[in-house]
């Protein structure tokens, strides 16, 4: 059973009681916040492992608390948007949010979600993994699958579980051209959707924490209608 701790943070009391009631029941230890600086707050006391952020809330909205997040550390962290609500997801996966889900929400689609999510992040963090692991190196980029590291020209990049995940398949895919259908389904466990773009937003963040962003990118190659690749 699960004993992972969740912060929802939403400014409607009655989803907050919803989510607790539901989530506890799951077996999860639940705190809740009804506006963005009190998330904040209770974010520093309980150390949660996820976060389940609204959009729209007084003091501070979902986005500046994703991002303020994001600083803090990688805590997965999934946004919340009321159908007919003006949410773009580009700019809250850009911030650095995981996953995002339309209310009202299916509790048994929102629990197994949170389930992936808190599968990736246990995977990735687990430094002493009990199969042998690799080192790859691409010209100064040094990606260590057992360390959960990367390095660029000897400098630590900070990546995300889910950014971690896409380049250690790239790597491992050496001169494979893989789409995201391909990429989505690995890293994220989940069926890929047409319309899904997240992997589009994570492979630009990651691009951007490599400072792979120009004209002719350095380590991920983008080819045009069918995925990327790590550049030999």
């Amino acid at each position: 059973m699960a004993n992972e701790k969740i912060l929802v943070v939403d400014d409607d009391t009655n989803i907050c009681e919803l989510l607790r009631l539901y989530l506890t029941k799951e077996g999860y230890q639940v705190t809740t916040a009804n506006d963005g600086e009190e998330g904040l707050e209770k974010f520093s006391q309980v150390k949660p492992d996820m976060v389940l952020l609204d959009v729209m809330m007084p003091r501070l909205d979902g986005l500046e608390v994703c991002r303020r997040i994001r600083k803090m550390g990688n805590t997965p962290v999934m946004m919340l948007t009321a159908k007919g609500e003006t949410f773009d997801k580009v700019l809250g996966l850009e911030l650095g949010a995981d996953d995002y889900m339309v209310k009202p929400f299916n509790p048994q689609e929102l629990v197994a979600r949170i389930g992936a999510q808190l599968r990736r992040i246990t995977k990735y963090s687990a430094a002493e993994a009990n199969t042998p692991c690799g080192i790859y190196d691409i010209n100064g980029l040094v990606v260590n699958e057992e360390a959960h590291t990367c390095t660029l020209y000897d400098k630590k990049i900070d990546l995300t579980p889910i950014e971690f995940g896409i380049l250690l398949l790239l790597c491992k895919n050496r001169g494979k051209v893989m789409s995201s259908e391909a990429i989505f389904e690995s890293v994220w466990g989940e069926k890929y959707l047409d319309s899904n773009n997240t992997v589009i937003v994570h492979v630009q963040n990651l691009r951007h924490k490599l400072e792979d962003t120009g004209k002719r990118k350095k380590f991920i190659q983008t080819v045009w209608g069918v995925g990327y690749k790590i550049n030999e």
